[in-house]
């Protein structure tokens, strides 16, 4: 990954490169990965993120359609 800092300005460009690995998810990836977890609680996590998502995507479908 980089970032150009443009005209000195380096908060500008760490401003950049914190978007780009926002976007990316290594945050993410980082706050999961300070402790070690077991295979089942990962399966457990990530059906419940999918359970989540599916519910958004339920809950924009019936504002946009309407019923």
């Amino acid at each position: 990954m980089e970032v150009s800092v443009r005209d000195n300005n380096v908060d500008q460009a760490l401003r950049a490169l914190k978007k780009k690995l926002q976007r990316e998810g290594v945050f993410r990836e980082m706050k999961l990965r300070r402790h070690f977890e077991k295979p089942s609680q990962r399966r457990k996590r990530e059906k419940a993120e999918a359970v989540r998502r599916y519910r958004k995507v339920m809950r924009k479908r019936l504002e946009r359609e309407g019923f």
